[in-house]
């Protein structure tokens, strides 16, 4: 059998049970049905790249070698297209930061787990949903790209369960969570805050303990006080709940807005992005460094349901890379 860094490469007659029977014997499974990786599949997703082999880092906890061609086989495996294959390199490279903490995700026996989020054109361009169940199943582009990642860290990165990944209880998210930013609304973007054009194309990794539905307090969201008092109750608690009340210093926090909100929100004289994150720091009094800390994203469908993504508490911060 051919190999492709050392993993197997599965022969285009391979029966498909023959074919899952031989990456779960391989190590590769992450318990989901894998796309056998086919030389034809594994050449086609790969073509174009320059320096396939080059050493783009060594991801923890085992220290695997981040390469074109690694990354290459998790793609094809998870059911991505060649057009997905740099927004996955790139997040890849994103997770060895050093103040992202890849290491202490990857190992903690706490649920941390890696979201990456898309922003701007080519999260139109490869299809990645930021409507309806953003964050939930339905679109292939968001569970593939997503899985991927997953299967980065674990079959290049060892973070596999009893080895490197000691996680008590886990969480979906290490299955897959990729999601894209909504470009229209009353507020800047998040790229556009951190110094990017509307236009252009980015990833963010973040290092997540979970997901929160949050709703307004009058179930309407008549006020931004009524639609964000709840975002900052479930702040404070998640820092009781993971632990950090013991802790001195805060880091992040990232809230998903849906739309409908977010322009509730801004037809309120004087409520705009600063406002939100201002309001949200000081009703909350200790819940992250500083109010450019707290990460409101726009995204998600109709309706008055937000998504709060704790960063993890064992310490993380949020990676974002131009594309």
């Amino acid at each position: 059998m051919n190999e492709w860094c050392g993993w197997p490469v599965v022969e285009e007659s391979t029966a498909w049970e023959s074919a899952q029977q031989i990456l779960v014997e391989a190590e590769l499974s992450d318990g989901l049905p894998l796309v056998p990786p086919t030389q034809k599949r594994l050449d086609a997703m790969i073509a174009g790249v320059a320096g396939r082999a080059e050493s783009l880092g060594m991801m923890p906890p085992m220290f695997g070698d981040i390469t074109p061609e690694s990354v290459t086989y998790q793609c094809v495996v998870a059911g991505c297209v060649p057009a997905e294959l740099p927004v996955v390199l790139a997040a890849a490279q994103a997770l060895l930061e050093p103040d992202f903490n890849l290491l202490g995700i990857a190992t903690t026996t706490g649920s941390a787990a890696v979201a990456l989020c898309l922003h701007g054109p080519i999260a139109q361009q490869l299809g990645v949903n930021a409507l309806t169940n953003a964050i939930g199943p339905g679109t292939r582009a968001n569970a593939c790209i997503g899985r991927a990642l997953q299967l980065c860290l674990r079959n290049i990165g060892g973070a596999r369960s009893d080895t490197g990944d000691m996680a008590t209880m886990g969480q979906p998210a290490k299955f897959t969570l990729c999601f894209a930013e909504r470009t229209e609304g009353p507020f800047p973007t998040f790229t556009e805050r951190h110094g990017l054009a509307k236009d252009e194309s980015a990833i963010t990794v973040m290092g997540i303990s979970g997901t929160a539905e949050v709703l307004p307090g009058d179930g309407e969201g008549a006020t931004p006080e009524a639609i964000l008092d709840p975002v900052v109750a479930g702040m404070r608690a998640e820092i009781v709940m993971s632990g950090q009340s013991r802790k001195s210093q805060r880091g992040e926090q990232v809230l998903l807005l849906p739309l409908e909100l977010a322009e509730k929100i801004a037809r309120h004289e004087g409520w705009d992005i600063k406002r939100v994150q201002q309001y949200l720091f000081d009703e909350g009094k200790d819940v992250a460094a500083s109010p450019e800390a707290i990460h409101p994203i726009v995204t998600g469908g109709a309706g008055y349901k937000m998504a709060y993504l704790p960063i993890w508490g064992g310490g993380s911060q949020m990676v974002m890379r131009k594309l």
